[in-house]
């Protein structure tokens, strides 16, 4: 059975000929796909009763139902449903969802997707350029039209705050411009701070890109550094939290991706940020839709088809939330002569959906890969066959051999500096807290509602930097969770409230060479294995979403406030207001190190 790419179909400039010829009657289509209510993006409206012609996988035209007469090509009967262009998010972590390229790209095809933009910031920030590289071999091999916004703050912040694997210098990020044609834009500038304040190494990224034309994405929180931002060459986030930071960013010239979350997780926004559209009367042109986060199990439920409907709750026309999902991103990234509409000589990438807008079927290049809801033999042939990472990406994990996972107890009156964990989760609060004389931690975390947070340095590069902190409300009365998807270096984070149940899920991430897991009573109760950086499993979607879902069971039970992406955010150090790094804490924006206690 013949392998499905990106590169199944033919550049457009070697095929116009045959396009005309089709779409001139004069020669015959592979595919014609009639009775359907076109959604056109280009007027966003939908179009009763057409049919499109598809040849090579490209559309040669839009004609009204019934006007192919022909005998040889394929006829496939939509029985009055929406057909659409196939889906587009401007703004994903593969990483995230835990799988591999070839893996994601089967719940992207069913939830409606074809084409995405990823930023492999995570893998780079494990394994450096030859991670991303792997991952872009990775996605030529996926079924699906995979796209790479190069990593652009690899480390997120710097050595002096945290210990990174990888270390993307500007010379670093124009090689891998100048390689990979596929590389067309700079990943998010997280590092907004450095960036507003004029930081050299920063802007030496940005120019990096600037230089070869490539557009600048960006990450960004404070209306005070929205200005200065776009003067240095951002033009899109995904970081609107609500309508007036949405606002400034529309009319410094950003590009506004709305990030819908599924409710359960910290990054929800689309609901405040959309109503500079529905409340002050923003137009929506250059605002686009995007998933940027799902785990495994989310990314089957809530994919950006969702996001799409989310956006039509929140107000918008249905026909708009598509455009909002499919051509404006691909507008963005300048593909949309290429993808995201019904446009004769774009790539056949369809979707038929339900009056309810969820998908049933998705035609990728022309091929159909998922019919009524379910993967076609074609594209499980292609996904059985997935790329293989080198063998460096399972020997990520090198521990020191002496670790200590819990601070001395204070042996007088201190001042401790807390990380407060709260719902949703990005954002955590400073708290100070007077920790009077006691017998042991215990005692503490009682009065206080407190519990042990550790970061290990996990990529072989320090002498074994282990630093310790308090998570305050976290709920953890006992046992232990791990994670060795500690954003962004991806150090291994570990909460628990005894040094021997933090140290079996310490020991079980590291025989797993990466991974996430919860402990109780010594016992490892969950774990999701992430052996490929210690971030991706090299399973197929389905298997990896059920490990994740038992993993949210054990969660769960064990009380912790927010859900365990959420934990994986504690050590990243660019946003407020305080963060634990291998390093130790630090207050955020100052990008300051504190200690974890003072005297008082």
């Amino acid at each position: 059975m013949r392998k499905i790419t990106r590169f199944s179909v033919a550049p457009l400039s070697g095929m116009t000929r045959r396009l005309a010829d089709v779409a001139s009657g004069r020669a015959e289509p592979d595919l014609v796909i009639t009775g359907a209510r076109a959604l056109s993006t280009y007027s966003e409206r939908f179009l009763d009763n057409r049919e499109i012609w598809i040849s090579g996988g490209r559309i040669a035209a839009m004609k009204p139902a019934g006007s192919y007469a022909g005998d040889n090509a394929q006829v496939y009967d939509a029985g009055g449903a929406i057909l659409a262009p196939g889906l587009v998010d401007p703004h994903i972590h593969i990483e995230s969802s835990m799988v591999t390229a070839c893996a994601y790209a089967e719940a992207a095809l069913l939830n409606g997707t074809t084409t995405i933009f990823c930023d492999s910031h995570e893998i780079g920030n494990v394994m450096d350029v030859a991670g991303v590289e792997a991952m872009l071999e990775d996605a030529r091999m996926a079924p699906l039209s995979i796209f790479l916004t190069v990593p652009s703050t690899v480390p997120a912040t710097s050595p002096e705050l945290e210990t990174a694997g990888g270390d993307l210098t500007p010379d670093k990020v124009a090689a891998l411009f100048d390689k990979w044609p596929e590389a067309v834009a700079l990943g998010e500038k997280m590092d907004f701070v450095p960036v507003a304040m004029g930081d050299e190494r920063s802007h030496a990224i940005i120019a990096a890109a600037l230089e070869r034309g490539r557009p600048v994405c960006g990450h960004v929180y404070g209306r005070e550094f929205v200005a200065a931002y776009a003067a240095s060459g951002v033009t899109d986030t995904h970081e609107a939290i609500d309508r007036e930071i949405a606002d400034d960013m529309l009319e410094a010239g950003i590009w506004l991706f709305l990030r819908g979350g599924p409710p359960t997780t910290p990054w929800h926004s689309l609901p405040l940020a959309i109503r500079t559209i529905t409340e002050l009367g923003a137009s929506h042109k250059r605002v686009a839709v995007c998933t940027d986060d799902r785990d495994a199990d989310d990314l089957l439920l809530f994919g950006q088809d969702w996001v799409t409907r989310e956006a039509i709750r929140a107000g918008m026309k249905p026909a708009q939330a598509w455009s909002m999902g499919s051509l404006h991103g691909a507008t963005r990234f300048g593909m949309g002569e290429e993808i995201g509409g019904l446009g004769g000589g774009r790539r056949a990438d369809l979707v038929l959906l339900d009056d309810a807008m969820k998908p049933v079927n998705t035609w990728y290049g022309g091929e159909l890969v998922v019919e009524d809801r379910k993967v076609t033999p074609i594209l499980d042939a292609a996904l059985s066959e997935p790329y293989r990472y080198p063998k460096a990406a399972y020997t990520t994990v090198r521990l020191p051999k002496e670790i200590r996972l819990t601070p001395d107890l204070p042996a007088h009156r201190v001042l401790a500096h807390a990380i407060r964990t709260e719902l949703p989760g990005i954002t955590l609060p400073h708290e100070e807290i007077v920790l009077e004389l006691a017998n042991d931690w215990q005692d503490h975390f009682d009065r206080h509602g407190l519990c042990f947070v550790t970061v290990v340095e996990r990529h072989g590069k320090s002498s074994g930097n282990v630093a310790h902190g308090l998570l305050s409300n976290f709920n953890l009365k006992r046992g232990a969770v791990a994670s060795s998807v500690g954003h962004d270096s991806h150090n291994i984070i570990v909460a628990g409230t005894s040094e021997a149940d933090m140290r079996v899920a310490l020991d079980a991430i590291a025989e797993k060479q990466g991974g996430v897991c919860v402990v109780m009573d010594g016992e490892v109760t969950a774990m999701v294995p992430l052996p490929v950086a210690g971030l991706l499993s090299d399973k197929r979607v389905h298997e990896v979403a059920e490990e994740v879902k038992a993993l949210k069971v054990e969660w769960e039970k064990a009380g912790c406030t927010i859900p365990y992406m959420g934990f994986n955010l504690i050590p990243l150090s660019v946003i407020p207001e305080i963060r634990i790094t291998d390093k130790g804490l630090v207050l955020v924006p100052e990008m300051e190190i504190v200690p974890l206690l003072e005297s008082v």
